[in-house]
């Protein structure tokens, strides 16, 4: 039976930052028209200010196209940012050069979405596990030992050894993934949709793991799906993003059971409930995501937002501590509203 991991549930201020990201950017360059002489920027990610505590799972949520996948390609290094500051471990990311950057690569590594693409069908298991340890010096006089307790760690019998990635299911190479990931021995995985190309009894397998594997090894984890039941289940903060900003920001339980936003009221509303006599007729979300060549005016959310009101369509709302540990941008919460109101 599945239970919610949810060691983390408060933001605790005393714990130690393991990450720092402040006002971070990425604006890709998109050249048309005549002799491609016309630019236009795609705010994929733009402005982000979070944490990420050590030991804890942060989920990431939100409709295609918002910036998850940015965001946790930007944390890693593994795409370059436009603005903005990303400390890890008190270490500024964005300062290191390329031989730095590499020296610190082995403290955090990625768990990819498809677990067939992420393999190189080339090599035995047995070489895709033993490359990051290649990479990084690690386990010189003992690798072969550490690739087999690695598999076995995850569930992969170490017969399989000098097998290639087709001859395992979508389920045993996504086990794989995660023993190349942890290989390295990171203390930062982002894992990106790792059990979006799974079949449901096989997700709950790939959750099982992580939160073990989580608690075991003392990992932290960005835990980034567009599936909201899956992040409840295995994240101890939950951010939600739309148009490559962060909307709100706060425990598992909390958003669940009391979200502010009305972005993220929209998005637990569209949770299908499979028993029809406990369907309610809320309202979803109406239209399209815009364009992020093009995002609106003021609030980015105000275009298809229930409560917005003019202030909304002029300014961006500021992303601040509503309540303890509970973060949110939206102008339904700013002190001035409030002011009004009484």
């Amino acid at each position: 039976m599945l239970t919610t991991n949810n060691n983390l549930s408060s933001q605790n201020k005393d714990s130690k930052v393991l990450l720092k990201i402040r006002n971070l950017k990425k604006h890709f360059i998109s050249k048309k028209g005549l002799f491609f002489s016309k630019e236009e920027r795609v705010k994929a990610v733009d402005g982000l200010n979070f944490n990420i505590y050590r030991g804890e799972t942060l989920g990431i949520v939100g409709e295609s196209g918002c910036g998850k996948s940015t965001t946790g390609r930007l944390l890693l290094r593994l795409i370059k940012a436009t603005a903005g500051q990303l400390e890890f471990d008190g270490v500024n990311l964005m300062d290191l050069n390329k031989k730095e950057l590499t020296a610190m690569r082995h403290r955090f590594q990625m768990i990819f979405q498809d677990p067939f693409a992420s393999l190189n069908p080339r090599l035995k298991i047995k070489k895709i596990v033993a490359e990051p340890m290649l990479t990084h010096q690690l386990h010189k006089a003992d690798r072969a030992d550490r690739v087999k307790a690695l598999l076995e760690e995850v569930g992969i019998s170490s017969s399989y050894l000098n097998r290639y990635p087709h001859e395992f299911s979508g389920g045993q190479r996504q086990r794989i993934g995660i023993a190349r990931a942890l290989a390295a021995e990171p203390e930062f995985i982002v894992a990106d949709e790792p059990v979006a190309a799974l079949d449901v009894s096989i997700q709950a397998q790939i959750l099982n793991l992580l939160n073990k594997l989580q608690a075991e090894l003392g990992l932290t984890m960005l835990f980034i799906a567009h599936d909201l039941s899956v992040v409840q289940y295995i994240s101890d903060r939950i951010g939600v993003m739309y148009l490559g900003k962060m909307v709100e920001l706060t425990n598992s339980d909390q958003l669940y059971q009391q979200p502010l936003h009305p972005y993220t009221k929209a998005l637990l509303a569209a949770i299908p409930v499979p028993d029809p006599e406990l369907r309610t007729n809320k309202n979803h979300l109406a239209g399209e995501v815009p364009s992020p060549l093009n995002p609106p005016r003021g609030c980015n959310f105000n275009t298809r937002c229930p409560a917005a009101f003019a202030k909304c369509r002029e300014i961006e709302p500021e992303f601040k501590e509503i309540k303890p540990g509970h973060f949110c941008a939206c102008h339904l919460y700013s002190r001035e509203e409030k002011t009004n109101e009484n």
